[in-house]
Order: structure tokens, then C-alpha cells, then sequence
């Protein structure tokens, strides 16, 4: 999801008031919540994107499925956003305050892909490497493509280190047609 520059103001400005009032982990469980509330319900979303449902029957809304839900802090911070008329980048902004704590917290996003499904073993392992590869702590994602035939490419940020036997194989046949027209 592409995330606004509104909402990644918003999600700066809680992180920071979460930091002042020492409750960053509450409010990080919270967003969570937040975020898998909206995420398990296509109706939700809808409603908050919607132009002809106004603005008050959206923050009755928001209200009724958060109040004693989430810390004071973030019910009061969801009212802020409704009251601003940006209830429609709710999502936008939960997702932006977790890449913002990963930050802060010096966690990153790594999304390895592999031909076969890995044991428990084998993905700590992964972990533990990338871990000391990167000096942080590495939130991992695993997707299995079986067209890989084997191996692994590891996705941070930008960067694709690619060790599979399919890119490999490519690899091989790039050079064997490139030599072949010489």
C-alpha cells in the first residue's frame, strides 16, 4: 500500500507522543489492532472511504469499534483524525506508524522466497544470518515459489540478493546465447 506523506505525518506525531509518554509498546499493540480490524473487514474499509456517509457517523463509528479497545492516547488520536476530516487514511497511517517504529526500534523487513516450504530449524537459521548480516532485527516473511527449483532470494528494502537455482540457470543460459552469437 502506498502511504501518503498526511499519513506518515500523522503516524510521526503518535510515535512521538507515544515516546513522551512512555507507552510506545501500547501503542504499537494497539495500532496492531487497528490494523487487523480494518485488514478483516472489506466493509470497514469501505465505510471509511466512503464520501457520502459523513464525517460524525464515522467518528460513532470508530467510537463504538474502538472505545476500550486501544489506550486513551490512540482513542483520543483516532477522534483527531476523524475530526480532521482522515478517517480515509486510517490504514495508511497504522501501516506508516509500524514502519516507523521498526525504525525506531532498529527492526527490518526482510521477505525471503523459496522453492520449498522450511522447517522451523531452517528458518531460524535464516534469521539468526540475516540478523548478523544486517546488525538489526529482521521481521521475515517467507514465500514459496516451487519455479525456483531451489535455493533462495532474500528481498530487503531495495536489495535482492538472488541464490536460487532458477536465476542461476538463467544466469548460465544468458552466457552460453551470448557466446553462441560471437
Amino acid at each position: 500500500m502506498l502511504v501518503s506523506k498526511a499519513a506518515r505525518r500523522y503516524a510521526t506525531a503518535l510515535l512521538q507522543l507515544a515516546q513522551e509518554q512512555d507507552a510506545v509498546e501500547r501503542t504499537l499493540e494497539d495500532v496492531e489492532f487497528i490494523q487487523n480490524t480494518i485488514k478483516d473487514s472489506r466493509d470497514l474499509q469501505l465505510f471509511l472511504k466512503s464520501p457520502v456517509i459523513k464525517p460524525d457517523q464515522k467518528v460513532k463509528a470508530l467510537e463504538a469499534i474502538f472505545e476500550g479497545e486501544v489506550s486513551e492516547m490512540v482513542h483520543k488520536f483516532i477522534l483527531l483524525i476523524t475530526r480532521k476530516n482522515r478517517q480515509n487514511i486510517l490504514a495508511e497511517i497504522v501501516e506508516a506508524f509500524i514502519e516507523k517504529y521498526n525504525e525506531f526500534a532498529g527492526i527490518i523487513s526482510a521477505k525471503v522466497f523459496v522453492a520449498y516450504k522450511l522447517d522451523d530449524k531452517e528458518l531460524n537459521s535464516v534469521q539468526k544470518k540475516l540478523e548478523s548480516v544486517t546488525g538489526k532485527k529482521v521481521n521475515l516473511t517467507v514465500e514459496v515459489q516451487p519455479e525456483l527449483k531451489g535455493g533462495m532470494a532474500v528481498k530487503i528494502n531495495d536489495t535482492v540478493m538472488d541464490g536460487t537455482v532458477k536465476h542461476k540457470l538463467d544466469q548460465l543460459e544468458n552466457t552460453f546465447l551470448s557466446t553462441a552469437t560471437e
